[in-house]
């Protein structure tokens, strides 16, 4: 009975966090879909709130299950929680063997992503706030060089465009020197026009695309760890889950075989009254 209990309450702790974790990531997004202008970015591969809601509200619809079905012994609410999970690992495993296997197709599928980015910044707030966090991270500048600015109709360098900030770039890509403590945000200004040498002096030239892959293969290491550990962390809940449902279903099939033992003497002795 001991360690039922713990294992219930084991499952309920860990269901819990994620609970709150979930609707955590869901305030956030509502919050900054809320408090944003209206703009064109609608999808979720473009847009980080609505991002964060789909990933929150995924996490707390699954943890939700798991959560009062540890805590009340819910046997439907359980098996849906495992199935759900079950289901998730089955995902995750499909798709880092498929990001493995077609890495290339990966990579494009980045590319086509960074570039619609590059399109649609000024356009949200949020997206270009994400932009500008990737590029000042990883220290680079477009997706394969800072030319791919040309991409927005604002850093478009062409003779027709009105714009200011023509033939530009964003000032995340500006390079801070230590002696400044105040960062020039104009100059990324006709940086386009110049060569690659040139502009290296005052603003990131590489690409983010290969930056961010360079990252991962020198974290390799760290980011396989998080991955193993989140999926061990599953596999756990999944164990725990299967083990209250067994304990559940020994439990409701004793009190089936009590009562059918009730009802047998009551009969027995009815007769012989």
């Amino acid at each position: 009975m001991e360690t039922y209990k713990a294992i219930k309450y084991t499952l309920f702790i860990c269901c819990y966090i994620f609970w709150v974790a979930g609707a955590v990531l869901i305030a956030v997004g509502i919050y900054a879909k809320i408090a944003k202008e209206q703009g064109i970015v609608d999808t979720v591969t473009a847009d980080p709130a609505l991002l964060l809601i789909a990933v929150g509200s995924l996490m707390f619809s699954i943890t939700f299950c798991g959560c009062f079905g540890a805590l009340r012994n819910g046997s439907i609410l359980l098996q849906l929680f495992l199935g759900l999970l079950v289901v998730l690992v089955l995902l995750q495993i499909a798709t880092a063997a498929l990001g493995f296997v077609f890495s290339d197709m990966v990579l494009e599928r980045a590319q086509r992503l960074m570039e619609k980015g590059i399109v649609r910044y000024r356009d949200d707030q949020d997206l270009e706030n994400a932009i500008d966090f990737v590029q000042r991270k990883f220290q680079c500048c477009g997706v394969h060089s800072y030319k791919d600015w040309s991409l927005n109709v604002y850093f478009e360098c062409s003779v027709t465009n009105p714009s200011l900030e023509n033939c530009g770039v964003p000032f995340s890509c500006c390079v801070q020197r230590r002696n400044e403590s105040v960062l020039n945000t104009m100059c990324g200004y006709g940086t386009q026009k110049t060569k690659e040498f040139e502009t290296s002096k005052s603003i990131y030239s590489k690409g983010c695309l290969s930056s961010i892959v360079q990252w991962g293969k020198q974290n390799l290491l760290l980011i396989s760890g998080l991955s193993v550990g989140l999926l061990c962390l599953e596999i756990i809940m999944i164990s725990l889950a299967a083990v209250q449902l067994n304990q559940i279903k020994k439990v409701e099939t004793r009190k089936k075989v009590n009562t059918q033992r009730n009802m047998n003497r009551r009969n027995y002795k009815a007769p012989h009254q």
